[in-house]
């Protein structure tokens, strides 16, 4: 049986039901802790930021896979050199939007490339993302990790293409 990632277009559905100011965005698996809830929108609500990602890389948290890690801190590094941003955890789960900035940005994404589309559009279109430690706790392959070489691939296409266009 073929596994069908449906990140973006899940993603893309629940914002167009959004009704209120903030919009939290986190994976259902658990890897991030939900008490970190208060401090990801805390900027927003203190109108300090209009865009909030949770760093895994900024605090003491245990490393994924040591490719996963690479991987995700390669994808910074080249988000920081596109876009001009200093971005420590780009492939972050844990965003948090203003709702009026976020309806803004249309969004294509079907899977896994959630994340750098909506990175590169908002960085593009001028806004600064502020960044702030959450805990994170990784899971492994055999608990449902579901990242894949390929998805960086697509991920630096993407970072590349909305950057280009």
């Amino acid at each position: 049986m073929r596994k069908i990632k449906v990140r973006g277009s899940a993603i893309r559905t629940g914002l167009k039901c959004i009704t209120g100011d903030i919009v939290l965005i986190q994976d259902a698996d658990l890897e991030y802790d939900p008490e970190d809830y208060v401090k990801l929108i805390k900027p927003i609500l203190e109108k300090k930021a209009c865009i909030v990602y949770g760093s895994r890389t900024t605090g003491k948290n245990k490393k994924s896979y040591w490719s996963f890690y690479l991987g995700g801190r390669m994808l910074s590094f080249f988000t920081n050199l596109l876009y001009g941003s200093h971005l420590t955890d780009e492939a972050t789960c844990y965003k948090v939007f203003r709702s009026d900035v976020i309806k803004k940005i249309r969004l294509v994404s079907k899977k896994f490339e959630f994340c750098p589309e909506v990175t590169a559009k908002l960085l593009k279109k001028g806004y600064k993302i502020l960044e702030v430690p959450i805990r994170y706790y990784p899971r492994s392959i055999s608990e449902g990790k579901k990242i894949r070489f390929r998805d960086a691939i697509e991920a630096f296409w993407v970072l590349i293409k909305y950057r280009i266009t």
